[in-house]
C-alpha cells in the first residue's frame, strides 16, 4: 500500500490541508474510489474505512489484479466547514459553490489535440486518451482556490482510471445509483450487489459533477470523432448509500463487501466470490425523477414511508402552517419509487422534501439541483 497526501494550495497563512489517497495493487487496470466529496455526507466515508482494511488484507494475499486507489476523505474542505456544531459540507463556505459541481470538462480540453492521432486500435485510442487527459490538467493554469486545485487533483486520479465510484448519500435514502444509460448494462451487477432500490439515468445531469466529468469524456469523444474506435473506458457510478444517518458498521461492512465483489466482477480482483443476485431493481430516467416541494411554510409531515411505490396521486406529505392553520398535502404527480426524503421537517421556499423516481421523462435541461 502507498499513501499518497497533497497539499492543496491556498491555504490562510499558519495552515494547510492535505489530500490522502491510498494506492493498492498493480497492474494495467485500475478502479478508483472516493467518498464524502460532500462532506457531511459520512456513510461513504464509513464503507472507506472498511474498504481500506479489506484492500489491504487484499494486497497481502496478492489477490489484486490492479490498481486500487481509494480516497476515503474525498474534501478535506468541507470536512473542517463547521457553524454552530452543524457540519456544512456540501457547499464550499468561500465561494457557495457545490464541491460536486464544475469539474473540468475533459473533452473540450482535449479534442483539439486528438485530430489525426486515433484509429481502429481502441486500446491505442485509449492510451493515447488517458496521457493526453492527465497532461491537459497539469498543464492547467494555477489553481485560483483550495476548491480549484482540490477538483483538479481528484480528477488527475481519476481520470486514468477503468473504473470510477463516488461514494454519496442523500438526506434520507434508500440505496441508489446515478449513471450514464450506456454504463447501466455493465453497472447491473452493482446494483445487484447493493441492493440498490432505484437507478437514475442520465448523460447530462447538469453541473458537470464528478462521475459524469469522468465517464461523458468518453461519450462525447466518440461523439466528435466517429471515424476512430473510441469505447466507453471509464465505468462510472455515483453510488448514494443511504441516508446521512446510516453509518452503521454492519451496513458499512456489508457495502464495502459489495463494492469489492463488483470489482471482482470487473477482473480487479481474484479468488472466489459469491455471484452478483440475478434479481435487479429498473433502472429509470433521472428526467422522470418527481421533486417535490411544499406550496407555503409549515410543519411537515410525510405521509409514505421510504422506498415505498406509489401512483400519481398519492399523498407524499402534509405541510400545516402552525399559525394560520394553512394545510396542504403534496400528491407524487408520477408513478413510482419515492427513493428520498428531506431531512429538516420545516417546509422552506425552494426546498425539495420528497424525491420520486418514476419511469416517463417530466423535466429537462438540468436535472441536478445545487
Amino acid at each position: 500500500m502507498e499513501h499518497i497526501q497533497h497539499q492543496l494550495p491556498w491555504s490562510t497563512a499558519g495552515t494547510e490541508r492535505r489530500l490522502s489517497l491510498f494506492r493498492y495493487g498493480s497492474g494495467p487496470r485500475k478502479a478508483y474510489i472516493q467518498a464524502a466529496l460532500h462532506a457531511d455526507e459520512l456513510p461513504g466515508m464509513r464503507v472507506a474505512i472498511e474498504l481500506k482494511q479489506r484492500l489491504a488484507e487484499l494486497e497481502q494475499q496478492g489477490r489484486l489484479q490492479g490498481v486500487i486507489e481509494l480516497v476515503p476523505v474525498a474534501n478535506p474542505i468541507g470536512l473542517g466547514q463547521m457553524f454552530q456544531a452543524t457540519h456544512q459540507g456540501r457547499f464550499d463556505l468561500a465561494s457557495g459553490q457545490n464541491f460536486n459541481r464544475d469539474f473540468p470538462a475533459l473533452a473540450e480540453l482535449i479534442a483539439p489535440q486528438l485530430e489525426g492521432q486515433l484509429g481502429d486500435d481502441a486500446q491505442a485510442n485509449v492510451r493515447i486518451i488517458r496521457r493526453l487527459m492527465r497532461a491537459a490538467i497539469g498543464a492547467l493554469p494555477p489553481a485560483k482556490s483550495e476548491l480549484d486545485g482540490l477538483r483538479r487533483l481528484l480528477l488527475q486520479h481519476a481520470c486514468d482510471a477503468d473504473v470510477v465510484l463516488d461514494l454519496h448519500c442523500d438526506f434520507e435514502s434508500i440505496m441508489l445509483l446515478y449513471a450514464l444509460p450506456q454504463n447501466w448494462p455493465q453497472l447491473k451487477s452493482l446494483a445487484t450487489r447493493l441492493r440498490a432500490g432505484a437507478v437514475l439515468l442520465a448523460e447530462d445531469s447538469g453541473g458537470n459533477s464528478f462521475d459524469e466529468a469522468c465517464a461523458v469524456t468518453w461519450l462525447r469523444l466518440a461523439e466528435r470523432h466517429p471515424e476512430a474506435n473510441i469505447p466507453l473506458a471509464c465505468l462510472a457510478a455515483t453510488i448514494e448509500l443511504r441516508g446521512m444517518a446510516d453509518t452503521d458498521r454492519d451496513q458499512a461492512q456489508q457495502s464495502a463487501d459489495d463494492i469489492l465483489g463488483f470489482l471482482a466482477d470487473q477482473g480487479l480482483i481474484s479468488g472466489d466470490w459469491a455471484p452478483a443476485p440475478l434479481a435487479c431493481c429498473a433502472a429509470t430516467p433521472f428526467a422522470g425523477a418527481q421533486y417535490a416541494y411544499a406550496p407555503h411554510p409549515g410543519v411537515v409531515s410525510f405521509l409514505q414511508p421510504l422506498g415505498a411505490q406509489v401512483e400519481v396521486g398519492d399523498p407524499l406529505f402534509e405541510v400545516i402552517d402552525p399559525l394560520s392553520d394553512q394545510h396542504s398535502v403534496v400528491h407524487a404527480t408520477t408513478s413510482g419509487i419515492l427513493y428520498a426524503r428531506e431531512r429538516l421537517r420545516y417546509a422552506q421556499p425552494g426546498l425539495w422534501l420528497a424525491k420520486v423516481a418514476g419511469t416517463q421523462p417530466i423535466r429537462q435541461g438540468r436535472l441536478l439541483t445545487d
